[in-house]
């Protein structure tokens, strides 16, 4: 069951430097274009989550971790348009997912609040082929916030662990495999045979001479 997985946090759409306008959709289709397993994304805007399917071609397990300010994705998108680089989500809300090729069957899906102070932080999950569980997650950079992430996917023995964590390494989560070193984006398997996790060079995430994002995509292969 070779699998290619990747995590990125997209910034909410911005280029880095922050432009006018985002960028989303062509973020979506570049880390999706060349047909990867797994995608793990963070930092969306809610609206954006009923668009993933069509954007990847992929299933989509969505997750909200903080929802739009005025109650409605579609004025939190439209306000956001005004100035996509300053407002961010201050409207938008913000959502993860879990993008998931065609050809592999989805099963439970599960999602936990890791921490409430501050901005609401998530980890979320979603079985896959009935015996590996892939689980999403950004928190900010709090040793505790991690280690309830780790209590989220502790009865799993088969897991693939991928998101934000904010955090540089050294730090370990009990089983799973070596982070990536000096890397806040981080893919970690557990109870499966792994390739260490490497980061994008920068031309692979560039558009138009602009860098999508302030995070590079950071992916391994499974099996």
């Amino acid at each position: 069951m070779p699998l290619v997985v990747r995590t990125w946090n997209l910034f909410h759409g911005n280029a880095s430097p922050p432009e006018r306008r985002g960028f989303l959709r062509e973020m979506v289709e570049l880390v999706t274009s060349d047909r990867p397993d797994v995608v793990c994304l963070q930092e969306l805007d809610v609206w954006a989550l009923s668009h993933l399917e069509r954007w990847s071609g992929m299933q989509v397990a969505g997750a909200v971790a903080r929802r739009p300010l005025l109650g409605s994705a579609e004025v939190g998108r439209r306000l956001t348009e005004l100035n996509h680089g300053l407002l961010r989500s201050a409207f938008t809300g913000e959502a993860d997912a879990i993008l998931v090729a065609g050809a592999r069957r989805l099963g439970e899906q599960r999602t936990a609040v890791v921490s409430s102070h501050g901005l609401r932080r998530i980890a979320h999950s979603v079985e896959l082929d009935g015996d590996v569980v892939v689980a999403n997650f950004h928190i900010a950079g709090d040793r505790d916030e991690l280690a309830r992430v780790g209590e989220f996917v502790a009865r799993y023995e088969r897991v693939i662990l991928a998101g934000d964590a904010n955090l540089v390494p050294p730090y370990e989560l009990d089983g799973f495999s070596a982070p990536l070193a000096g890397s806040i984006d981080q893919i970690l398997a557990r109870g499966l045979p792994a390739t260490p996790p490497e980061r994008w060079p920068d031309e692979r995430r560039r558009l138009e001479g602009r860098l999508l994002s302030d995070h590079a995509p950071v992916e391994l292969r499974v099996g």
